[in-house]
């Protein structure tokens, strides 16, 4: 190999890194159960009549977005992401990428995205997916070097891209998206106290508070999780008691929520013990999906 030859391969490589660092600063795996719950949202708001056209515009837009808005999230949590040993690696603690590159990056991507839906979607849809970003990003961030209350918020923009993609098909917000937001709302609480579990001594090296504290009674954190876990399980079979889906939903559901509720009961049982923590959180990211996209195979 000649040496231009070499240079060439080399920028290539280069260039793939630096994309590779773009692209983790959108969190892919976050946007991509982002994008499902949008367009389960969009396929319910639309009926019989789904307009594939529009419901690209609705992903791409909402993908420029949701990965900007993580994108600048990091940008702001730079300095607590360089003091956990799970976060240390990320591009910008990493050195990959500076501050101001991920900053410019952050803001394009989030601006296209909130213009794309604006545009060529509608602006209430638009207005939603603002809403997500204001919220994550001047609510629930900060709020996470203050208390655990950080979850509550943080679960408003996480659950609102149903009712994004309600908005988009429809024009309107109904009763139905909203039983979808409440869904992923009790969803995400759980979720979120089992990682802070998990991973809470590395948390608290960064000063994150991302657990209730302990009381005369003990630690709440148990209590939250089953209580969330319970009212899932009740929010979960709406959707067929309101009917708007059928019984195959209704089945798994409840299964599912049921399993999810097992598990939180055995790490209220030793909340000492990581492989518990885990285990909520591996039934947590099995129920979401699968529940989604039941709802949207048994939509009546």
């Amino acid at each position: 190999m000649n040496a231009q030859a070499l240079t060439i391969e080399t920028g290539i490589a280069r260039i793939r890194m630096r994309a590779a660092d773009y692209l983790a600063l959108t969190k892919p795996r976050v946007v991509s159960m982002v994008l499902l719950a949008t367009l389960v949202g969009f396929y319910l708001g639309s009926g019989e009549l789904f307009d594939v056209a529009l419901a690209l515009k609705l992903l791409i837009g909402t993908a420029l977005a949701g990965g900007g808005t993580l994108a600048l999230n990091q940008y702001i949590e730079r300095d607590l992401d360089a003091l956990m040993h799970r976060t240390r690696m990320r591009p910008i603690p990493g050195g990959r990428l500076t501050p101001a590159e991920a900053l410019a990056f952050g803001s394009a991507a989030t601006v296209a995205g909130l213009t794309l839906l604006w545009a060529s979607v509608n602006l209430l849809s638009a207005l939603v997916v603002l809403s997500i970003t204001v919220v994550y990003l001047f609510g629930y961030t900060p709020l996470k070097r203050v208390s655990w209350v950080c979850h509550i918020v943080g679960a408003i923009p996480g659950a609102l891209p149903p009712v994004a993609g309600w908005a988009a098909a429809r024009g309107t917000i109904g009763v139905e998206p909203m039983v979808l937001f409440a869904i992923m709302f009790l969803w995400q609480l759980p979720h979120a106290l089992a990682i802070g579990r998990l991973y809470q001594i590395d948390y608290a090296r960064a000063g994150i508070h991302v657990l209730p504290v302990e009381n005369e009674f003990g630690n709440p954190t148990s209590a939250v999780i089953v209580g969330t876990c319970v009212a899932l399980l009740v929010a979960g079979v709406l959707p067929t008691l309101m009917g708007f889906a059928g019984v195959a939903y209704l089945v798994v559901a409840a299964s599912f929520g049921l399993g999810f509720l097992f598990f939180a009961f055995r790490l209220s049982s030793t909340p000492g013990l990581a492989a518990a923590a885990r285990h909520v959180v591996l039934a947590s990211v099995v129920y979401l999906p699968v529940v989604l996209l039941v709802l949207a195979l048994d939509r009546v």
